[in-house]
């Protein structure tokens, strides 16, 4: 089947159900260092799920079940561009997505059940680190005054129907006319094509009310600093965190959505303590 300039092939389906992290190259950021500690926080809470990296750069890690490349290659010009090859990159039936600069702090799999019945869900809003929906919008001025649907990429769950397709179909779209569409919305010059408003501008275009699961579920804790009143932009220079086997606490609040700690390099105070509560597991076993 042709569209455009790709021909689109539906992926080979390996397993029924699993998480799926996008890690693209970065001369500035090492995203496969923090996909690799996201798959670690997600076995902490549920040993037996199946993860899936889907990335340009050459991964040889056993925390991740499968390793996928990018089908249709990647936009130097703009690495945002890469999420609407997801669909054929996933190896599962049903697949959630998270962002890779996040850490799962329990067992999330009952949103396997919340999601069922939908096609394409996207995480919409978000929380702070106390556990109250974010009020700040100063990183939404382009949602707001073009009155986008309030969508963040960092959670989004499909399952393989041609409903999904459609939507992952339209913001390739999206992505390759991005430097039309901007003309039409207001401080979309302050936006180079991000993933969040290529989302928001596709489930738009397509119903923004098929997209969403209204409540609480999926939702993440973003930790920029308008959303959580921190003086710094390194969050974790200004308030204590502590993780265990069981739980992630900030300023002593155990964190119960995934959190998107935003700070890059913070994976790499992680990774430790999760080989470490990994580690003491697989020996008492």
């Amino acid at each position: 089947m042709s569209w455009g300039k790709h021909t689109w092939r539906i992926s080979l389906i390996e397993a029924e159900q699993g998480y799926l992290i996008v890690a693209a190259q970065s001369d500035k950021t090492d995203y496969v260092t923090c996909a690799r500690v996201l798959a670690k926080s997600i076995k902490v809470h549920e040993p037996v799920a199946l993860v899936c990296i889907v990335t340009d750069a050459i991964v040889d890690d056993p925390i991740f079940d499968f390793v996928k490349p990018f089908p249709y290659g990647v936009n130097a010009d703009n690495p945002f561009a890469v999420e609407w090859q997801l669909f054929w990159a996933s190896p599962f039936r049903r697949t959630i997505k998270l962002e890779s600069d996040m850490i799962v702090p329990r067992n999330i799999s009952h949103w396997w059940h919340w999601t069922h019945e939908r096609d394409v869900v996207v995480s919409s809003g978000c929380l702070d680190f106390r556990g109250n929906e974010a009020t700040s919008r100063t990183y939404r001025r382009l949602f707001d005054d073009n009155n986008l649907p309030d969508l963040y990429n960092a959670i989004t769950y499909w399952r393989m129907s041609k409903e999904s397709m459609e939507f992952f179909k339209m913001m390739s779209r999206v992505f390759s006319s991005w430097s039309d569409i901007k003309t039409t919305l207001k401080f979309a010059d302050q936006d180079s094509g991000t993933t969040d408003a290529v989302y928001a501008v596709t489930a738009q275009i397509l119903g923004p009310e098929k997209f969403w699961i209204p409540g609480s579920y999926p939702k993440m804790v973003h930790m920029k600093p308008r959303i959580n009143n921190t003086a710094r932009e390194d969050w974790t220079k200004e308030l204590t965190w502590e993780l265990t086997d069981k739980e992630f606490r900030i300023n002593t609040i155990t964190q119960t959505h995934p959190v998107h700690y935003h700070i890059k390099e913070f994976a790499k105070e992680l990774e430790p303590l999760y080989d470490s509560i990994l580690g003491s597991r697989s020996k008492s076993t």
